[in-house]
């Protein structure tokens, strides 16, 4: 299942950001210099609570690659949703952040000065999952006659009329129930026959519930024209500006930290879930959201040329088509102000 998270990431979020982030700059924390010979400290702002594709900030800073780029980071602090990320961000309230890229451009219309450094998602991780036993979701059709349940002002919701779209099946032809999170419960409980879902998030927790593996049907909506980016590493203008030397290293950091999760998913999950008491039982589903990830979304055509993380302008040309064709946003960006590649590039010709 594709189609790039967390279900309240809102692409429709739009008054939430523009609200936001044009408010007080209160919070501000800027990247602190460090002293003669010490280490330079920044925060990350993480978008939702820690999964497995978070796992590349802890392996940087507890194997020590952020250290030897003369980097301490002293927070990784989790958050509620892309859209407050972003924000968080935006207004310096940390100095690296992961969310949602299809947000990002939202906000990024929005006036959030934000650019994104990494594509860890390169399709979308979304899709449609419903009770194997009750429905087989052989293709976008066998949602018509059924039930689904949707969240009307979370992305979840853009990528689905997205996919109908693409399919051309006509809205009316489903039900739609309008459920609120965690609406997952909604499709175990029989309410609806379908719900948009995340695989490398709360798949393996829906499958759990749902009696284990091979109890759901899922849909990648990567495999149904539904070609949008996932989640990745941001940062802001003014960083990328006023510290480029700074940016490189912590994607430096990063990107060797992400090369050695993506070949060793099942150490990262348990050294993720290592990182906190409240965590430690969480290993085999950190561990199962990466192998999700390994196997559908951390690799593509470009990242096979240029390196885990790297961005292609058509994808990023589609993720922005998809917003304005759902008239998410009303003014489509250029590529070049949402994403830049010079830092991974950089960084491979080290």
């Amino acid at each position: 299942m594709k189609i790039s998270r967390a279900l309240a990431a809102s692409f429709a979020a739009g008054s939430l950001l523009l609200l936001t982030a044009c408010g007080s700059g209160q919070n501000q924390a800027e990247a602190k210099p460090a002293a003669e010979g010490g280490l330079d400290q920044v925060t990350v702002q993480l978008d939702y609570q820690l999964r497995g594709n978070h796992a590349m900030f802890h392996v940087a800073k507890e194997k020590g690659y952020f250290k030897d780029e003369g980097i301490e980071v002293t927070a990784i602090n989790t958050g509620s949703g892309s859209p407050d990320t972003l924000r968080l961000v935006g207004t310096g309230g940390a100095d690296f952040g992961f969310a949602d890229l299809p947000s990002l451009v939202t906000a990024r219309t929005q006036n959030v000065p934000v650019k994104a450094i990494a594509a860890v998602n390169q399709v979308s991780p979304l899709g449609l999952c419903s009770l194997k036993e009750n429905l087989e979701l052989t293709g976008p059709d066998a949602l018509k006659g059924k039930t689904m349940g949707v969240h009307p002002a979370g992305s979840t919701y853009i990528f689905y009329k997205a996919l109908l779209a693409k399919n051309d099946i006509d809205k009316k032809s489903v039900t739609e129930l309008t459920v609120t999170p965690p609406y997952e419960n909604y499709l175990m409980q029989g309410k609806v026959d379908a719900v948009v879902c995340y695989e490398d998030a709360e798949v393996p927790l829906l499958e759990q519930h749902a009696g284990g593996e091979g109890k759901l049907s899922i849909l990648r909506g990567s495999d149904y024209g539904y070609d949008a980016y996932g989640s990745g590493l941001f940062t802001t203008d003014k960083l990328i500006d006023s510290d480029p030397d700074l940016v490189q290293r912590f994607t430096n950091a990063y990107l060797k930290a992400f090369d050695w999760v993506a070949k060793n998913p099942n150490d990262a999950a348990e050294l993720l879930a290592g990182t906190s008491p409240e965590l430690a039982d969480k290993k085999d589903l950190f561990a199962k959201q990466l192998q999700a990830d390994v196997d559908v979304t951390f690799t593509s055509d470009k990242t096979k040329e240029q390196g885990l993380g790297a961005m292609d302008e058509q994808m990023w040309k589609s993720t922005i088509g998809i917003l304005a064709g759902q008239k998410v946003i009303k003014t489509a960006p250029q590529p070049s102000e949402v994403y830049t590649n010079e830092f991974i590039e950089n960084s491979k010709a080290k």
